[in-house]
């Protein structure tokens, strides 16, 4: 077999490949015997014992091209292999000479994975935010878990921030009428609609009407209400507060607390918020370090990957969203052209981190991930054993050890800056706001962004 390699541009590569005609027309031969075997049946002949001169005459050309498109797949797999190439993607295979007595030759036309140097590590700067749990932080949660599982109770009194409201409205854009997709019942200071809205319900009794304009913002999520003004005629129809229960056993015990009383309770609480901030702070560190990653290379992406990672965003979101078909087939993949090309860039440069450093996922660090993941179900062990048992759930657990030895490596090198913070802070990414990139320390221009 002869191989010759040509550059077409960029990422792309063709293959032109030559094999001696006798290996061709054996496998054709053998092609032959095999459909006469299993499928050629012609009047006077016994299934299976057909001429093979008459199976070719009758077949040849058919089983000539099928034998082709097989011993080409084959073929190809051995050449990329034997010039060390490594394919983006399928390959378009083209027949260039078919002809009996000939030697057999085809095109391979694909894109070969990019070569990434990777860059110094020690350039990012990372910070790893840090915070304590104060008493006030477990009172709020405390407060948050009551208000959590409280009952809306009806009162006689007038609306106030915090109460549910249950109301009937009309509203009006430019003098017509106008569906806002507001519902029934609101809980005042906790709408998605403007401030006069809140203002308006605000001191007003069960029966009372009220007729006010409220403002839009220019970025609402409705274009139709952008920088617009909607007039609502509303009537309050009932007014509730929020019940809270009593930190007592009771409460407790709904939360999986059986003894110790209120001491016992806030330990367990505070326990569960040390977890949630510690994950918190693991997430926004890493999220840092793959942004830093990919916005730290300049990498040359294959189309086929980007194009492959579209069309699973597009999925994705699909899912998320639970979106009918009908709509779902009108989204154009190209929306998700930027997302994909982000992540393709961080995939190509982590892979290269892999092998560059031989990173594996060792059992004990995938059980380690898998025992941190189910420490929330009621029996941990029945979870994890599932996992364990499920080769596709596991999978993903090792691609999550992989991506962490990866974040790791970087930050060994990295230059990692504490900050102090708030629990409140931390938890509401307001302490490490999602980065527009991670600055070189050495006060050096900003990475040259892939995208």
């Amino acid at each position: 077999m002869q191989v010759s390699v040509e550059v077409l541009s960029g990422l792309e590569r063709r293959l032109t490949i030559s094999v001696p005609s006798q290996e061709f027309e054996d496998r054709v031969s053998e092609k032959l015997r095999s459909v006469n075997k299993d499928r050629v049946k012609l009047p006077g002949f016994r299934p299976g014992k057909v001429p093979l001169k008459e199976v070719r005459r009758r077949y040849g050309r058919a089983i000539r091209v099928d034998a082709a498109e097989e011993f080409m797949r084959s073929c190809y797999g051995k050449s990329v292999e034997q010039e060390r190439l490594w394919p983006a993607g399928a390959p378009r295979l083209e027949v260039l000479n078919l002809d009996a007595g000939a030697d057999f030759e085809f095109a391979a036309s694909f894109e070969v994975m990019p070569e990434v140097e990777l860059a110094d590590f020690g350039a990012f700067r990372i910070l790893r935010p840090e915070a304590e749990i104060t008493d006030a932080d477990l009172d709020n949660m405390l407060l948050t878990l009551r208000r959590q599982r409280g009952a809306w109770r009806p009162v006689e009194r007038p609306a106030q921030a915090g109460d549910q409201v249950e109301a009937e409205h009309d509203s009006r854009l430019d003098g017509e009428p106008f569906e806002s997709g507001a519902g029934k019942k609101f809980v005042i200071g906790e709408n998605s609609l403007p401030a006069e809205f809140d203002e308006a319900l605000s001191g007003m009794a069960a029966g009372e009407r009220k007729v006010f304009d409220a403002a839009f913002p220019a970025d609402h999520l409705d274009e139709r209400l952008r920088g617009r003004t909607l007039s609502f005629d509303l009537a309050l129809k009932s007014v509730s507060a929020l019940e809270l229960p009593d930190l007592d056993d009771a409460f407790f015990r709904t939360l999986g607390v059986e003894e110790g009383g209120l001491a016992a309770f806030r330990e367990e609480v505070k326990a569960n918020m040390r977890r949630e901030l510690d994950a918190k702070i693991r997430s926004q560190v890493k999220r840092q370090v793959l942004q830093a990653l990919q916005e730290g290379h300049e990498v040359p992406l294959p189309k086929a990957l980007v194009h492959q990672e579209m069309r699973a965003g597009k999925a994705r979101f699909v899912a998320r969203l639970n979106l009918p078909e009908a709509q779902a087939a009108k989204l154009p993949e190209e929306m998700f052209r930027e997302s994909a090309e982000k992540a393709v860039a961080l995939q190509l440069v982590s892979r290269q981190i892999v092998r560059q450093h031989q990173l594996e996922a060792d059992q004990e660090s995938v059980r380690a991930e898998v025992e941190r993941a189910v420490e929330v179900y009621a029996e941990p062990a029945l979870v994890a054993r599932s996992i364990h048992e499920d080769e596709s759930r596991l999978a993903a657990f090792e691609g999550m050890v992989i991506e962490n030895k990866v974040v790791d490596l970087v930050l060994e090198q990295a230059q990692v800056e504490t900050l102090q913070a708030t629990y409140e802070d931390v938890l509401t990414d307001r302490a490490v706001p999602m980065p527009e990139t991670a600055q070189p320390a050495d006060g050096a221009d900003e990475p040259r962004r892939t995208e």
